[in-house]
């Protein structure tokens, strides 16, 4: 049963619902880490928009739904090396600012390298779309690295898992999913 539809703390949408009673609007990892949160209270805080995938990068999106760009927080996926060795982790920060890879992720993922991962490989690895990657639904065991801005953000807009879709749930509720930590200095 489809639930009615919800308001958006920010933006221009024509409809926001709780994510897990649209699960057709979401990739298969994401769906499923909502499914997993079922029962709890923070459940209903999540919401979903169906909008346009041509404007799903975020200076575009921001722009055409009209969502503050501070409210926006992009999620990346990071290849951290040590010897041959690769560690797979995400990273989420506002889109205001810019994630510190060489420096705050390097160290704290304890690698002597770290870069974004390659298009194909953050793909495959996350079972989602380029341009829509969220921190809901990442592989099991990957460090999920968040930025305090966006943990304490009252809410933020994150990738739904595809290029059509976003998410927009408290930034705190970040910090509750598997692996996730809140690192000072994530983002400048």
């Amino acid at each position: 049963m489809i639930q009615p539809s919800s308001t958006a703390p920010f933006g221009r949408f024509e409809e926001a619902w709780p994510a897990a009673t649209r699960p057709g609007l979401l990739p298969e990892p994401v769906a499923a880490a909502l499914e997993q949160w079922r029962g709890s209270e923070s459940l209903g805080s999540v919401l979903v928009v169906d909008t346009d995938p041509e404007v799903a990068d975020t200076a575009a999106f921001c722009a055409a739904y009209d969502v503050p760009l501070e409210a926006s927080a992009n999620c990346v996926v990071i290849a951290a090396k040590r010897g041959q060795d690769v560690t797979y982790a995400a990273c989420v920060a506002l889109a205001t600012t810019r994630v510190d890879v060489n420096k705050a992720v390097r160290k704290h993922l304890g690698a002597r390298k770290a870069s974004f991962a390659p298009m194909d490989v953050a793909v495959t690895e996350t079972g989602m779309e380029y341009g829509g990657i969220s921190p809901v639904g990442l592989p099991e065991g990957w460090p999920l690295l968040i930025d305090e801005a966006v943990a304490s953000a009252p809410h933020v807009l994150v990738g739904s898992g595809r290029r059509r879709g976003k998410l927009i749930l408290p930034g705190s509720l970040l910090s509750q999913l598997p692996n996730a930590e809140v690192v000072a200095g994530l983002a400048g």
